[in-house]
């Protein structure tokens, strides 16, 4: 999730478990806990696909946060005694505002390496978009009460409500993610799919409207699906380029990519470099994952050995209006082909 939603979390658990006690200060420092793992950001991985799968990785892992909390709740007992709450409820505390952070991250689509270090796929239950507003503003009016009234004293009942809700929340959204996936496998027989892999996620800043992908070897289906629609979903047909992966079988970026992605991967050949898009983050037509892992050099095709990711547009504001009048109006279609194409300028 952004990083703000990710600060009002920690404040709001750590307001709730130790608030009383430490007043508007629980606010303060479960905040920056609450941002510490995204401070993986700065480090370089060597280029642009390294940074972009070993990001959410150790500094997400389940093991890794654990010790670190026996750490910090070490360090500020023997600093800074408090001798109002135990030391097992500062650990408790340090421990939830971290993890709750990586488990948050995990229900986006990007994935979250919780169980590093193994070697097992990250963890993206792609139920929520990585900035939605019915998630975060529970907890910020919480804040907000907490920041003006104070807390030395108080019962947490509104950061702990606002806990409950958000975490309600969380459960909707995968009941959305249940029902998009069902109706597109509703309708995969009668198109004559069979074998596709599946993959859904919202679109940007809901979750009442689902992106719902079937990747095929050539050719992926994308559909969208609200929860207000009277009707089947249609499937849309895009090209995706299948058989360019084999030009990549010796490419580590490649393979790194694949496993990341789970193999929700477009590839376009332009201007003799093969183009691998990650197409389970943004919007039709508007990915920001994307990169050159492969040029033609005469009659053979070469590796780029330093990978660069590539400039993205971030969408805009008359596509993202279309996307909301889709939430509750199935007809017209839209034309997610069109938006596919512009991809790669067409």
């Amino acid at each position: 999730m952004d990083s703000i939603t990710q600060a009002l979390l920690g404040a709001t658990v750590q307001a709730s478990l130790l608030g009383r006690w430490q007043g508007r200060k629980a606010l303060l420092y479960g905040a920056v806990l609450g941002t510490l793992p995204d401070l993986d950001v700065v480090i370089d991985y060597g280029d642009a696909v390294a940074d972009m799968t070993y990001h959410r990785g150790f500094s997400h892992s389940l093991l890794v946060l654990s010790l670190l909390a026996v750490v910090l709740a070490w360090l500020a007992r023997r600093i800074r005694p408090a001798p109002n709450y135990t030391g097992m409820r500062l650990f408790l505390t340090i421990w939830l505002v971290l993890v709750t952070h990586v488990l948050l991250d995990a229900f986006t689509s990007y994935g979250t390496q919780l169980f590093w270090p193994l070697t097992m796929p990250p963890v993206a239950w792609s139920s929520v978009f990585i900035i939605d507003p019915l998630y975060s503003v529970p907890l910020l009016l919480a804040v907000l009460v907490g920041a003006i009234f104070g807390l030395q004293g108080r019962s947490p009942r509104w950061s702990s409500l606002a806990l409950i809700v958000s975490s309600l929340y969380l459960g909707f959204t995968l009941a959305g993610k249940q029902m998009a996936e069902q109706r597109v496998e509703g309708v995969m027989a009668n198109s004559g799919i069979e074998d596709a892999q599946i993959f859904s996620t919202p679109t940007p800043f809901n979750s009442l409207l689902w992106r719902v992908i079937l990747v095929d070897e050539e050719v992926y289906y994308e559909a969208l699906v609200s929860w207000l629609d009277d009707s089947s979903p249609h499937l849309v047909r895009i090209p995706r380029g299948g058989r360019l992966a084999a030009l990549l079988e010796d490419s580590p970026q490649h393979a790194r990519l694949h496993w990341f992605t789970g193999g929700v991967l477009r590839y376009d050949e332009i201007d003799d470099r093969v183009l691998v898009t990650d197409l389970r983050l943004g919007m039709t037509g508007f990915h920001p994952f994307r990169f050159a892992l492969a040029e033609r050099n005469g009659d053979d095709w070469r590796l780029i050995r330093h990978v660069e990711r590539l400039p993205a547009e971030r969408g805009n504001l008359d596509r993202l209006t279309q996307l909301w009048w889709r939430i509750w109006q199935q007809q017209p279609e839209l034309p997610l082909a069109e938006w596919a194409a512009d991809l790669n300028g067409h």
